[in-house]
């Protein structure tokens, strides 16, 4: 008698489970170390040492949200909302430039008010817009990439978005988007011949922007020797690079770190690695590097069994965006990079990007369980010749189906 074959059971070695634990343990992390670094400073100007500790428990609860929303849209839900999406950021995108409309900080124009709790950043809309609209349409003409001209309107598009985010200005949101850019096409198949061209030529307009404007060439010089300027265009560095020397191995102890008060700045949100390194020393950062190593292991696990080339391509494009933005914020306060302004992912405080990281989360979670084939163990033995005969041994009739196991899988 043909014998059964089981489903092996969804364990928590899936790459959705280790993806989802990693998440949630570093987002309930990011609490802990913005309060941490927010508190004190917050009392001694007189202000509520919990005030960025709720606003982030909010920000949590409206991710979690949409995590939840995210993880059950079908695919053609996300191939129809990106257009709309990409519309909607990109009129952000302009409207943020028009003067009394976006609002300035630190130099840089990317916020429009909604009200007190907080700003929507346009930027961060358009980082998962452009990912689910060049995995659209990819999927409608994939042979299209295989030609340089193909290229061109997929190209344009990021292109354009990108240059609006430049403008505000934010060079390091802008290279991010072109480096997801590039992710999502050369996973779907892009030459890379072309896609190298299309990088050199990338390069050198960088490089353009970051001479034409003072304060990024400041930025420049002062990553390669911001001691030579402590109190100036290095500050930043510097008071990051102490507060993580200061830390040693397993730090001062979580509240007790010194550098967030007034001395590190943008502790809660760009340079928040830093304070983890001065409160919790090496051991500390290496767990939030391999915390987010884990995400970004999983994300691209994800991507490679992705049942179609849509899916694989919006999950590659969100994980390469997760990874570019750790590599991107744990190499400027770890003096491996420029300063770009760029948070540290799931744990910096900010409602947008961690809003926008979590229905991330929420997609790869879809496409992970969309995708899933429990693989099948057997669990007794028969005959090959027995499968195709009937338990007397006799040849079934063709056209007789088999009764179906009573095991089922699900997909």
């Amino acid at each position: 008698m043909a014998k059964r074959v089981a489903a092996a059971p969804r364990g928590v070695g899936r790459p959705e489970a280790v993806l989802t634990i990693s998440v949630f343990a570093l987002v309930l992390f990011g609490l802990v170390m913005v309060y941490s670094s927010s508190s004190a400073t917050a009392v001694l100007s007189q202000g509520s040492p919990t005030d960025l500790l709720v606003r982030q428990v909010i920000y949590a609860i409206l991710g979690f949200g949409a995590y939840i929303f995210f993880r059950r849209i079908s695919p053609a839900g996300l191939a129809r909302l990106a257009t709309p999406l990409l519309g909607v950021s990109v009129l952000l995108l302009i409207l943020v430039l028009i003067p009394g409309v976006g609002t300035t900080a630190n130099g840089s124009t990317r916020w429009i008010g909604v009200g007190g709790l907080m700003q929507v950043q346009p930027s961060e809309v358009a980082k998962l817009a452009v990912v689910l609209w060049l995995a659209q349409a990819i999927a409608r003409a994939p042979a299209s990439l295989r030609r340089a001209d193909g290229l061109v309107p997929l190209l344009g598009i990021t292109a354009a978005v990108s240059a609006l985010v430049l403008l505000e200005p934010d060079l390091g949101t802008a290279s991010a988007i072109f480096v997801v850019a590039l992710a999502v096409l050369a996973v779907a198949g892009a030459r890379m011949s072309h896609l190298a061209v299309v990088t050199g030529g990338a390069l050198g307009l960088a490089l353009i922007a970051i001479a034409m404007a003072p304060y990024r060439r400041a930025r420049l010089t002062a990553f390669m020797d911001p001691w030579s300027d402590p109190d100036g265009a290095g500050f930043q560095s510097v008071q990051a690079q102490l507060a993580v020397a200061s830390g040693k191995l397993t730090g001062v102890g979580v509240g007790d770190g010194l550098q967030k008060v007034f001395y590190l700045p943008e502790a809660p949100t760009d340079m928040i690695l830093a304070t983890v390194g001065e409160e919790l020393g090496v051991v500390g950062i290496l767990g939030v590097l391999i915390a987010l190593g884990a995400v970004v292991v999983s994300g691209y696990r994800i991507a490679f069994s992705a049942p179609d080339r849509h899916q694989q391509a919006i999950a590659a494009g969100l994980t390469t965006l997760i990874a570019t933005q750790a590599v991107f914020n744990a190499g400027a306060v770890l003096g491996m990079l420029p300063i770009t302004g760029v948070p540290l992912p799931y744990v910096s405080f900010g409602g947008n990007n961690l809003i926008v990281l979590l229905a991330s989360t929420g997609i790869l979670v879809n496409i992970s369980r969309r995708s899933a084939k429990p693989s099948l163990r057997v669990v007794g033995g028969s005959d090959s010749r027995s499968d195709r005969r009937g338990g007397d041994g006799r040849a079934r009739n063709a056209g007789t189906r088999p009764r179906r196991s009573a095991v089922s899988a699900r997909g």
